[in-house]
């Protein structure tokens, strides 16, 4: 998948901007050698940074790294494969926003994570949860059958694990895991009416590869309105987000 960086940044700042409650969950101390799991643009990223802590963020979007790098250019940032990773020297901390469950593997990953951790060091995370965007999905794959792009409607974007489901998977990979929760975050669409079609333009484009742009416009119209009756309250597009946060720690 091709990201649109700037798309990211001026239309859908809300990822990291809630990310932000995220690091108070990290609690980076200065000296600290952090990792940012998925970095994105490196707005999160940045803000390790000026906790004090010698930060490292990577991401598998060469797009997202890029404008990183542009935008910060103090902070080390460098593309890489989640399930893939590996580091010389280990990390006090693994953070990771809305990133996770974009991964593939997540055997890999956990691994990689537990790999590059110091004993005792730290998985702090946030991902989308069980039944996150559950509507916006449902109401996609019913459009795409509709036109008759079954084969698009299977297609599997994203692992919105449950909790507990998680957890065991964690545990099984050497963490103990000291927090974890799983809610509802209902998180505001920008332009409007526009706000669904532009969250699928970032975030779910693949739904629609061989789509005709004309075809493709009047599909996303379609969607917009069997989600309006859930997602439209008082003046407001609003996405079905759920959230899955935890805290998990290098078992020595």
């Amino acid at each position: 998948m091709k990201w649109n960086a700037e798309l990211y940044d001026q239309k859908h700042a809300f990822v990291y901007q809630y990310g932000e409650s995220v690091l108070e969950l990290l609690d980076a101390q200065p000296g600290e050698r952090i990792l940012d799991l998925g970095c994105g643009t490196g707005y999160l990223t940045q803000q390790i940074n000026d906790l004090g802590a010698d930060v490292v963020g990577i991401d598998y979007s060469p797009e997202m790294i890029q404008k990183a790098k542009e935008t910060y250019p103090e902070v080390s940032f460098s593309v890489a494969n989640a399930s893939k990773f590996s580091f010389t020297e280990p990390f006090d901390a693994v953070f990771s926003n809305a990133a996770l469950h974009w991964v593939q593997d997540h055997d890999s990953m956990m691994r990689c994570v537990y790999n590059n951790l110091k004993p005792g060091g730290r998985f702090v995370a946030e991902m989308g949860g069980k039944g996150n965007v559950q509507q916006l999905i449902a109401a996609t794959k019913q459009v795409l059958l509709k036109y008759g792009y079954s084969k698009q409607a299977e297609i599997m974007l994203w692992r919105f694990p449950g909790l507990g489901e998680y957890t065991s998977e964690l545990e099984s990979h050497g963490f103990r895991v000291t927090f974890a929760l799983h809610f509802d975050r209902p998180t505001a669409l920008q332009d409007g009416d526009e706000g669904v079609a532009k969250w699928i333009a970032m975030f779910g484009e693949q739904y629609f590869e061989g789509v005709p742009s004309e075809q493709k416009q009047l599909m996303l119209k379609e969607i917009t309105e069997l989600l309006r009756p859930t997602y439209y309250k008082d003046g407001i597009w609003y996405s079905d987000y759920k959230r899955l946060r935890f805290i998990a720690f290098k078992e020595l």
